[in-house]
């Protein structure tokens, strides 16, 4: 019996249904068009194609609709959407937390939405980031006439115009983390900026909500628990390393010949591995240490593969439509996304150090 015989963990992961598709969406329509997303922002159309793929549904209960698949499958499927056009994965990647919120939680708000979500009839964005600001409150929410008040600000919230919904948190008077559902549309007590022009992912449609008085009901919490032990939840999330990440990297790595790309995946891949590895076991403070130094590290894999993409492809790297040059503001864009104050601590420690 050879080694063929027993497929690898692998193995398992490309031939997954889902992988496949991810790799024909990537290739037929995100990488081609990647360059003009760019400049003129996601279309409807790419996220239809996403839709109807069942990549909304990568990780929702089968019983909804979902696939249920391993969160391996998750990972792969985002590197590849990523590394084919970042501005439509980041777009379509926000679903993916208010699906795994309905999914744990209870009451009428997993009824009426899970369902549709899982089965990518809806799309849902999501309002929370600023939670990590804490103990700043830029979103406050009170209780008033049997309902939800909604006010402050989010800075960021990407995909307006694309998404269905949105999954909207606050910090209460008594310092719960609340996360409810609404439409994502204007409102009364909701009101969104003109989109955002940023250096890179302007495609990705952000703009910032004015809440003024947003009254929802409490049949929208899907979510409500103290904001600490949210944050100790959330606090996995923000030290590993993104799939993003690793998906711009390979996109970079595959613009170079062979001699300067090899060492470089061989290098990615062991951080790559690592990382995954311990994505998937129980976090102790040392593996949350070591989770935080794979994401830095990462990052600056990143941000050498992209660079150097930059220097073979010379001036012609400066043209708008230069691939390597987009994949260069893309890594820009994930070195902070979802950044905390700590991590963003640990990146200029190497960067000014060059050790952690």
């Amino acid at each position: 019996m050879t080694s063929q015989d027993h497929p690898t963990v692998t193995d398992r992961v490309e031939d997954h249904p889902l992988v496949e598709r991810a790799r024909q969406v990537a290739a037929d329509l995100l990488a081609p068009q990647a360059e003009r997303v760019d400049q003129e922002g996601v279309p409807a159309g790419h996220i239809e194609a996403i839709r109807r793929s069942g990549l909304l549904g990568v990780s929702a209960p089968r019983e909804y609709g979902g696939w249920a698949a391993p969160a391996a499958v998750a990972r792969r499927t985002a590197e590849i959407l990523a590394g084919a056009c970042c501005s439509t994965w980041f777009v379509q990647t926000q679903h993916h937390t208010p699906v795994a919120t309905l999914a744990a939680c209870e009451g009428p708000v997993r009824a009426r939405l899970l369902g549709p979500m899982a089965r990518g009839e809806l799309l849902s964005g999501v309002a929370y980031a600023h939670l990590r600001t804490y103990p700043r409150t830029p979103v406050r929410v009170t209780e008033e006439r049997g309902g939800l008040r909604f006010d402050g600000r989010v800075p960021w919230y990407t995909g307006w115009g694309l998404n269905d919904v949105m999954l909207l948190a606050g910090i209460s008077r008594d310092g719960e983390a609340v996360f409810a559902f609404t439409e994502a549309r204007e409102q009364p007590g909701l009101r969104p900026s003109e989109p955002m022009r940023l250096a890179a992912l302007t495609a990705s449609r952000t703009v910032s909500l004015e809440l003024d008085g947003l009254r929802l009901p409490l049949e929208s919490v899907a979510l409500r628990l103290p904001y600490e032990e949210w944050a100790a939840r959330d606090r996995g999330k923000t030290v590993s390393a993104s799939p993003a990440v690793f998906g711009v990297a390979e996109a970079a790595l595959a613009l170079l010949d062979d001699e300067m790309a090899e060492p470089l995946r061989g290098r990615l891949e062991t951080v790559r591995e690592r990382a995954y590895a311990l994505a998937d076991a129980p976090g102790t403070e040392a593996d949350l240490a070591e989770r935080l130094g794979l994401r830095i590290d990462a990052a600056e894999l990143m941000r050498t593969a992209t660079t150097a993409a930059v220097v073979a492809g010379g001036g012609r790297s400066l043209s708008l439509s230069s691939t390597a040059q987009r994949l260069a503001r893309e890594a820009l864009f994930l070195l902070v996304q979802g950044q905390t104050a700590a991590s963003r601590e640990a990146h200029l420690r190497v960067l000014a150090t060059g050790k952690p």
